[in-house]
C-alpha cells in the first residue's frame, strides 16, 4: 500500500470538502467495496463507472444548486451546473487516480494534479511561441513522473470534456502545432514557431460522452491526433479506450 504524500493529501482533502462531490465520492467507494473483483481490479474499473456516477449524482447536485440560489450565492443554476459538471469530472478522475495509487496500481513516482504550477518546468513544456505571441494547450489535469532529484521526468497533458461540442478541438490543434514546431522546418520558419523543451509531453483526451457523440465521424476524426483517448464509460470500442486503462498507460509511458 502506498501512503499519499503531503501534497496528495491536500488534493484529496480538497476533493472531499467539495459539497457537490459528496454523493459521487460515496458512489465510487461503494462500487469498490461491493465489487466481487479483487480490490486492485475494482479500483481500476471504478474509472469506467464515472458516467453512471455523475448521472446518479445529478439530483444531489441539483439540490445543492437550488440551495445556493435560495440563499443568493448564484443566479443562474444552468450555468452553474455546466461548471460543476466539468469540475466534477476532473475531481472524480483525480480521486480515483489517488485510490489506484494507494492500492499499488500506479507507480509511487507518478503524480496527478489540476494545479499546473505544481509541475516542474510546466511553463516550458506547454508554451509554443509564434512570433511575439504564445499558444498553450487546453489542460485540465497533468499526470507526470519525477526523477530522484525532484525534476520532471515525463508528462501527460490530459484534456477533459463532458461534451465533444465544447472545446475538444482546441487540444488537438495545439497537438498539431507541437508536431509542426518539432518537425516541419519550412512551416516553423514561415510562422515563426519556436518550441524549446527537452521533454515532449503526451497529449491525451478523455470524455464522459454525455450526448453520445463519439460515433459521429467528424468527432471520431479528432481522436487520431491524440496520443491516447479515453472514455469514462463501461463500453467496448475499437477507436477509444476505457478510462480503466489509464493506470497501465501511465505506468508504461511515464
Amino acid at each position: 500500500m502506498y501512503s499519499l504524500n503531503h501534497f496528495e493529501m491536500q488534493s484529496l482533502q480538497g476533493i472531499l470538502r467539495s459539497p457537490y462531490m459528496i454523493y459521487a465520492i460515496d458512489l465510487v467507494d461503494e462500487f469498490i467495496q461491493k465489487n466481487k473483483q479483487p480490490q486492485v481490479e475494482a479500483t481500476k474499473n471504478a474509472f469506467n463507472e464515472i458516467y453512471r456516477i455523475l448521472n446518479e449524482s445529478k439530483n444531489s447536485v441539483d439540490e445543492f444548486l437550488a440551495e445556493r440560489k435560495r440563499i443568493g450565492e448564484i443566479k443562474d443554476e444552468k450555468q452553474a451546473l455546466k461548471s460543476i459538471a466539468g469540475n466534477s469530472f476532473s475531481k472524480i478522475i483525480e480521486y480515483i487516480f489517488l485510490k489506484n495509487k494507494i492500492v499499488g496500481n500506479i507507480r509511487p513516482d507518478i503524480f496527478i494534479t489540476s494545479q499546473k504550477s505544481k509541475v516542474p518546468n510546466f511553463e516550458e513544456i506547454s508554451t509554443i511561441k509564434i512570433g511575439n505571441e504564445t499558444q498553450k494547450p487546453d489542460c485540465d489535469l497533468v499526470i507526470y513522473s519525477i526523477n530522484g532529484d525532484g525534476t520532471l521526468k515525463k508528462c501527460i497533458i490530459l484534456s477533459l470534456k463532458t461534451s465533444l461540442r465544447e472545446r475538444a478541438g482546441q487540444t488537438y490543434k495545439w497537438k498539431l502545432l507541437m508536431e509542426i514546431a518539432t518537425s516541419a522546418k519550412t512551416l516553423r520558419e514561415k510562422y515563426e514557431i519556436h518550441y524549446e523543451t527537452k521533454i515532449m509531453p503526451l497529449i491525451c483526451f478523455a470524455t464522459v460522452n454525455f450526448y453520445n457523440e463519439i460515433n459521429n465521424p467528424q468527432q471520431r476524426g479528432m481522436f487520431k491526433f491524440f496520443d491516447k483517448t479515453f472514455i469514462a464509460k463501461n463500453i467496448d470500442s475499437d477507436f477509444i479506450c476505457k478510462l480503466s486503462t489509464l493506470p497501465n498507460f501511465v505506468n508504461e509511458k511515464l
